[in-house]
C-alpha cells in the first residue's frame, strides 16, 4: 500500500508552494485518472494537493474574441455551456463522445489534458514499461498492440493519447495557460503534449512545478462546418480506435479558406499536420483533394502486428469527417 498525505490549497500560490515542497506531490481535482493510477500502483504520490477550491471554474470571453476556460471547469459544464455549443460545437461533441456522464460530471478540463495513456502494459505494474520505469522495455512492441500508435511512435513507446477533448482542442488551435513559481506562461496546444522519442515517461511540456490554469480558444470555432467522428469497439464509453476532429471554413465559391483536422487514437498526442492543411487552402473541396489530404496526414504511418487496419481506417475516418462537416460525400476518396 502506498501511504500519502493530503492537503487542500486555498489559493494558487498556496497550491504551488505545497506542490513544490515535495518532489512526489501531485495535484488532484476530479481524480478520474489519477485515482485509477493509484489503485493500480502505477502512480505513487507522497502528497495529494487538492486544488478544487482554486478560482479556476469560470468560462469567460477572451480579449481576442475567443473563450477562456478555467482548468477546473468540468467536462459536463463545458460541453453544455451555451457559448461553447453555439460557437465551438466541435469541442462539445468531442467531450460528449469521450466518457460516461458520471465521469464528465467530475472530470476537469485540466485533468483531461493530463490523462495518462490507457496502454494495457502501462496499467499492469507487473510488466515492464518505459513510461513507468524508463529503460525497462516496451512489451507492446511485440505484444498486444491492436490499440496502439501508427504515427509518431518510437522503439521506446507505441502508446496513444486517450483524450477526445484534446483532439478537438488541437483542431481548434487552442492555447494552454500555465502558472509556476516564475509566473504565468502560455503554450500553443500543439506544443503541450510530446511524442515519446527516447523519453516516453514525459508526456507533456508542463514543467514539474507548474499548474494548468486555463485553456483559451481562438475566435474561429468552425461552427458552420465541423465534425467529430469517433470509431470504437462499442458505442458506449470506449476509447477511440481512430477519431477525427474536422473544422472547415469555405468561401462563397466553395473554396477552402481554412481547414483543420486532428486525429485521435493514432499517436502519443493528437495528430495534426498544418502543412497538409495548408495544401487545402484556396482549393475546392473535392474528393481528390480530400483524399490527397488524408494521404498526406497519414504519411509515415507504421503498422505493428495487430494494428495495420488503423491506417486504412484512419483514411476512411478523415474522408467521412470532411463529408459530415460539409454535408457532402467524398467516400470515393477513401477507396
Amino acid at each position: 500500500m502506498n501511504r500519502f498525505s493530503y492537503a487542500r490549497a486555498d489559493a494558487l500560490q498556496d497550491a504551488l508552494a505545497r506542490h513544490r515542497a515535495n518532489p512526489r506531490a501531485a495535484f488532484i481535482a476530479g481524480g478520474t485518472n489519477l485515482v485509477d493510477l493509484m489503485r493500480e500502483d502505477v502512480a505513487r504520490p507522497a502528497v495529494l494537493v487538492d486544488i478544487n477550491r482554486l478560482p479556476l471554474k469560470s468560462i469567460d470571453a477572451a480579449a481576442d474574441g475567443g473563450l477562456k476556460i478555467g482548468a477546473l471547469v468540468t467536462n459536463s459544464a463545458l460541453a453544455y455551456d451555451p457559448a461553447v455549443t453555439a460557437r465551438y460545437p466541435l469541442l462539445a461533441k468531442a467531450i460528449l463522445a469521450g466518457a460516461s456522464a458520471q465521469i464528465r460530471n467530475v472530470a476537469t478540463v485540466g485533468g483531461n489534458l493530463l490523462q495518462r495513456t490507457r496502454c494495457y502494459y502501462f496499467y499492469d505494474a507487473g510488466t515492464p514499461c518505459n513510461k513507468r520505469e524508463p529503460g525497462s522495455g516496451c512489451p507492446a512492441l511485440n505484444g498486444l498492440n491492436r490499440n496502439h500508435a501508427i504515427l509518431g511512435a518510437s522503439e521506446h513507446c507505441i502508446a496513444v493519447h486517450p483524450s477526445d477533448m484534446c483532439v478537438a482542442l488541437a483542431a481548434l488551435g487552442a492555447t494552454v495557460h500555465l502558472l509556476g513559481p516564475d509566473g504565468a506562461r502560455t503554450l500553443p496546444f500543439e506544443q503541450f503534449h510530446r511524442l515519446p522519442g527516447d523519453t516516453p515517461q514525459i508526456d507533456t511540456n508542463l514543467r514539474a512545478d507548474e499548474l494548468v490554469t486555463a485553456i483559451e480558444l481562438p475566435s474561429q470555432g468552425f461552427a458552420a462546418h465541423h465534425a467529430y467522428l469517433k470509431v470504437r469497439d462499442r458505442a458506449s464509453y470506449a476509447f477511440a480506435l481512430v477519431s477525427a476532429a474536422v473544422g472547415v471554413e469555405l468561401d462563397d465559391a466553395g473554396r477552402v479558406v481554412d481547414a483543420r483536422c486532428a486525429l485521435g487514437g493514432v499517436a502519443h498526442k493528437p495528430w495534426r499536420d498544418p502543412a497538409a492543411e495548408a495544401q487545402l487552402r484556396g482549393q475546392p473541396l473535392t474528393a481528390q483533394n480530400v483524399g490527397d489530404f488524408a494521404a498526406a496526414l497519414l504519411r509515415g504511418a507504421r503498422a505493428r502486428r495487430d494494428n495495420a487496419f488503423k491506417i486504412e481506417l484512419a483514411a476512411h475516418v478523415i474522408v467521412r469527417a470532411f463529408g459530415e462537416a460539409t454535408q457532402r460525400s467524398f467516400e470515393e476518396a477513401a477507396r
